[in-house]
């Protein structure tokens, strides 16, 4: 289905009210007509037969009421477009932002997040005109013309067959010079959604670029991308500029073969004054839909250029449960913490060749203390992804209870996990609001409380707000080890039965390292836990250590009883104490 066909089916649920635009256009148009017949009456009376101003007193308000009545049908006929096009714009960002929010990080992270963020926000303005301006033009451009041809043929045969003749020309010399405006239109948006990715990409690395001098590197870059931008919309401007050159050109010549041929029959007495006043007024606004639409078409392609990547990431396929484990959801209580099992679990990731999970098997126990360690690319993260639903196993079985994770809904299964991954983001908001992110419905209380557990509530109080303080974007005011701590006082907050910590203690410093791991002690308690480990001297009390190569467990134990096996832990630890 092409992407035009696909934007006129998002009007399915405002289509009454778009046939409501599209009616009130109409009636404008029915009133064009009214209020040309009136204004060649009044010249006729005035101009030939030599009438005042009383005699045609009634005709001048006729026609002042008409002309208020058009106007207002074609003010409110602009309002109610709007606010369809509003509404869809309000459904479309809302499907896309939940479309991704369920594709998961999976997706996101081979997508460019600047792309992503313009795609959902430029992109979907774009289609405003489309929607607003373009697509109601599209049933008037028919409509209106024909009324007018409705009541030109019985008064003058001949100029409505050139009014018929004439008008498919706007539409055909729209259509061949679209072709070529839609390619560059394309490539415009393309341009203006790599750009708008590079930006952000350099703006979040520029703490980096300045460490390694190389800020400055990137001005000619950034320029260099900005005058290619540039340029592609330069030639868009000029396609869209002589296109309509061409189109006001043929309505001109179009209205002028009319009133050569209008004028030479009124000169040889074929045509009564009042009739071919009426047709020479008519004839401009005849064409004056058609060129109304042509205006519009070059924004209503820049819209559809965004539309294409929009329903690229509609159309990206959710990451669904094996078939057989699809059955209605069961909800999720648990009275104590859960059991976890993997069971010959496999996971290929679609940008790569290698399974980052090739036959995983382990076991944890309720409120066991699980770490996996291993090298670099072991799959350890891919682990919490698919214990968090954001993938689902090739092949294998996850179980929860013994029953299928599969089966479980997402979103409630979700919410009996507490996850600290190694980079948490943080968002341009208060302290408290990020901190409430676990549990929106929390209190200030529970959110000192929580704070307090994760040794974050003095750098807290010291802020200038103190927990309404805003933190910047990802945290830009504050420190790695502040961050974290935030983090985990997300965790202390959720107060969830299982616990999926990736490298919990990360960015900290050695005092606030050994407050975080007492009070890590007290949140693991009565807990499932599976903690990512990289820094090894953070598993030595776990009671179970998997060690983890190429997607599988290779061996498990505790710290003491790996140690003494000398296998790849025993390296590991050497390597980490060396």
């Amino acid at each position: 289905m092409s992407v035009n066909k696909r934007l006129l089916g998002q009007t399915q649920p405002v289509r009454l009210q778009l046939a409501l635009v599209i009616g009130l256009g109409l009636l404008a148009g029915g009133l064009l007509v009214a209020q040309a017949y009136l204004l060649s009456r009044i010249i006729s009376r005035v101009f030939l037969n030599g009438q005042g101003l009383h005699d045609v007193q009634a005709l001048l308000l006729m026609l002042l009421v008409v002309a208020l009545l058009r106007a207002g049908l074609i003010w409110s006929g602009e309002v109610l477009a709007q606010q369809i096009a509003g509404r869809i714009k309000n459904e479309l960002r809302e499907r896309l932002t939940t479309h991704l929010l369920a594709l998961g990080p999976n997706y996101t992270r081979r997508e460019r997040s600047g792309e992503l963020a313009t795609t959902a926000v430029e992109g979907i303005e774009a289609l405003d005109t489309y929607f607003g301006q373009y697509v109601p033009h599209l049933a008037l451009a028919a409509l209106v013309p024909l009324t007018i041809l409705v009541f030109v043929f019985p008064l003058d045969f001949l100029t409505g067959l050139v009014l018929l003749l004439t008008a498919p020309l706007i539409p055909i010399f729209m259509v061949l010079i679209g072709r070529q405006a839609e390619a560059m239109t394309q490539r415009q948006w393309t341009g203006l959604s790599r750009m708008s990715a590079h930006f952000l990409d350099v703006l979040q690395g520029l703490p980096t670029l300045k460490m390694l001098n190389r800020s400055r590197d990137q001005l000619e870059i950034i320029a260099r991308i900005s005058e290619r931008f540039g340029q592609t919309t330069l030639g868009v401007l000029r396609v869209a500029f002589l296109s309509a050159l061409v189109l006001e050109l043929v309505a001109t010549l179009s209205t002028a073969v009319v009133a050569v041929e209008v004028g030479l029959r009124l000169l040889y007495g074929r045509l009564i004054f009042e009739q071919a006043l009426f047709v020479l007024i008519l004839a401009p606004e005849f064409y004056a839909p058609l060129r109304s639409l042509s205006a519009r078409f070059h924004t209503a392609m820049s819209g559809a250029s965004a539309a294409r990547r929009i329903f690229e990431i509609l159309d990206t396929p959710l990451p669904l449960a094996p078939p057989l484990l699809c059955s209605s959801a069961p909800l999720l209580s648990f009275a104590a913490p859960p059991a976890i099992h993997f069971n010959d679990v496999y996971y290929t990731y679609e940008s790569e060749g290698l399974p980052a999970l090739n036959g995983l098997s382990f076991h944890l126990a309720p409120g066991q203390r699980v770490a996996l360690v291993g090298p670099s690319g072991a799959g350890k993260s891919t682990v919490a992804y698919l214990l968090l639903r954001f993938a689902e196993p090739s092949q294998g079985l996850i179980t929860i209870n013994d029953q299928p994770l599969a089966v479980l809904d997402p979103a409630a299964w979700r919410t009996q996990v507490a996850w600290v991954p190694q980079s948490p983001y943080l968002f341009h908001a208060s302290v408290a609001d990020n901190i409430r992110l676990a549990r929106p419905e929390a209190s200030l209380d529970q959110i000192e409380w929580a704070a307090g557990q994760a040794c974050a509530a003095e750098f807290i109080e010291a802020l200038p707000q103190g927990y309404d303080t805003r933190i910047g974007e990802r945290g830009a005011r504050l420190s790695g080890g502040q961050a974290q701590r935030l983090a985990l006082a997300r965790a202390f907050l959720r107060d969830a039965p299982l616990l999926i910590l990736d490298e919990a203690t990360a960015h900290l410093d050695p005092e606030h390292e050994a407050c975080l791991q007492e009070a890590l002690i007290r949140l693991l308690h009565g807990r499932t836990a599976l903690i990512i480990a990289h820094r090894l001297n953070t598993v030595y009390s776990m009671d179970q250590i998997l060690v983890m190569v190429e997607g599988r467990v290779v061996e498990a134990g505790t710290h003491a009883s790996l140690q003494q096996q000398k296998g790849v832990y025993q390296k590991m630890v050497e390597a980490y104490l060396a």
